[in-house]
């Protein structure tokens, strides 16, 4: 393909895309389709001669098409947004065409230094203390760009091993690091994302869950007790990740009350995940949330969700950009250049070493749309979900199950587990609706997400709820009912006279 015949087939897949957007809700939400359904229609071997364009577009609307899930339909409102917007498609599109592998200052400059510039951007948006940005003159601290918040957890806690283990070194020059490895342990939520648990499998340390309160959110006693317990059997504590906005309810850790406790434990890493509900912190009335903050010594959030920034795009603050890299460099001659002893180099600052170039897409998307842009499209989610709650709680059927502050809401259909399960289930084989359950104090739970970007009150509102009603109404429920207790029995034949 050459220059004149990319102009014509890239003006083709704009417009393939832009048709594809504003006829979206046309389309099933979630495929009709079975497990290897495309080893059935593509060959299995790839083609020995060029095929034609046309053929291959062709087979993107008759193969691909039909297996996709559509996380930008307006009534998609499974797990988190999946932030996509026109500025970031572009840029994505011209870093791509850049094919830059910014790996250290000289092999990309710009992309180095544009990386620190919006990293500072969005702290100082979200009203981040001053020690986590990097062009602050004085701060030891600093962003980067990562993959994805599972990455941030890991490199953060991979950083806190390396530190305590090095002072645990100090102490105990003749014990082998293993058996102070031994005995490091790390902590969380249960409600925490399970990308913890996975960091400190791959970190070899021990994990401790610990329990949060009756609103999802871990407590500063909690932690006071689990770290003295620990402590007293002979293990170190050096880890904590904490949660704003947790995946299945999106409640918020008391950050000020386990900060107040890990002033005992200076040597204990502070990481605070804000992968989803961080990006919400751009609008000042929601800086409530994060209320103890200034203890924290890492933070993440993710504008790959909430933040119009298409995937991959997760920005990690740290408040000693020192103690980050030195736990992960490794320097061989072939990346070192001549300006290694005063630029930073982003291979140090994370698992991988070829990195693409996502700041790229955040600054154009800051540039269109402003941070009162960025401020009224979160706004409106959080609208919306509210408008939706209030929609729930108008049917006495059924019960809210969180504190809804932001764009998620929790509910169920009062009764049991099984009977809640059936509900989803049958919503979301319409393929009409996808929602995801969770369990919220030990009970099923469905959650109802506001993820599109320009979501309206249509798609949120009466029209979206009564339409799972309708679902709801129509299925087969009698065979099912009969395995069911009276209470359940009761309910579901209430719901129907009700809906119908």
């Amino acid at each position: 393909m050459n220059c004149a015949e990319f102009r014509k087939r890239g003006a083709e897949m704009v417009e393939y895309i832009c048709k594809y957007l504003e006829t979206l809700e046309n389309r099933r939400v979630v495929p009709s389709i079975e497990p290897g359904y495309l080893k059935e229609l593509i060959p299995d071997e790839a083609p020995m001669y060029p095929e034609p364009w046309e053929a291959v577009m062709d087979d993107v609307e008759r193969k691909i098409m039909p297996g996709m899930t559509h996380w930008n339909h307006p009534h998609f409102h499974a797990y988190f947004p999946s932030g996509n917007s026109f500025p970031s498609i572009l840029a994505d599109m011209l870093g791509d065409a850049i094919g830059v592998i910014g790996f250290s200052w000289a092999a990309g400059p710009s992309l180095t230094e544009l990386e620190g510039i919006v990293m500072d951007w969005l702290g100082k948006a979200l009203g981040l203390p001053s020690f986590f940005l990097g062009q602050v003159p004085g701060s030891k601290g600093g962003g980067v760009l990562q993959g994805s918040a599972s990455d941030c957890v890991l490199v953060v806690m991979l950083a806190a091993r390396t530190h305590a283990v090095r002072q645990l070194k100090k102490q105990y020059p003749d014990e082998d690091e293993s058996h102070l490895l031994a005995k490091l342990m790390a902590y969380c939520s249960r409600e925490s994302h399970s990308c913890v648990e996975k960091a400190a499998m791959i970190s070899f340390v021990k994990l401790r869950i610990l329990e949060p309160d009756s609103k999802s959110s871990l407590r500063g006693d909690t932690v006071a007790r689990a770290l003295k317990e620990d402590e007293k059997n002979g293990l170190i504590p050096f880890f904590i990740s904490t949660t704003l906005g947790t995946t299945g309810s999106c409640a918020f850790d008391n950050l000020e009350e386990i900060g107040t406790v890990l002033q005992d434990y200076p040597e204990v890493w502070f990481h605070v995940d804000g992968a989803y509900g961080g990006s919400s912190f751009v609008c000042p009335e929601m800086r409530y949330l994060m209320k103890g903050i200034e203890y924290a010594d890492s933070f993440n959030t993710n504008p790959n969700k909430w933040m119009l920034t298409s995937f991959d795009c997760s920005a990690l603050w740290v408040r000693d950009r020192i103690r980050l890299t030195s736990a992960l460099v490794v320097d061989p001659l072939y990346l070192k250049h001549g300006h290694s002893d005063t630029a930073i180099d982003l291979r140090h600052w994370g698992v991988p070493l070829s990195r693409r170039f996502r700041a790229l897409k955040l600054w154009f998307v800051f540039r269109s749309y402003g941070i009162t842009g960025i401020q009224a499209y979160i706004r409106r989610h959080c609208r919306l979900a509210k408008r939706f709650e209030q929609i729930i709680l108008r049917d006495d059927r059924f019960e809210i199950c969180n504190e809804v502050k932001m764009g998620l809401v929790c509910f169920r259909l009062k009764g049991s587990d099984k009977l809640n399960e059936k509900l989803l289930s049958n919503i979301n084989a319409s393929g009409k609706i996808h929602m995801v359950p969770a369990s919220v104090n030990e009970q099923y739970v469905i959650r109802f997400c506001v993820n599109a970007e320009n979501s309206t009150d249509d798609d949120i509102g009466e029209l979206c709820f009564k339409y799972f009603i309708v679902i709801h109404s129509y299925c087969e429920f009698i065979m099912y009912s009969q395995n069911q207790s009276h209470n359940d029995k009761s309910i579901f034949g209430n719901f129907r006279q009700k809906s119908l």
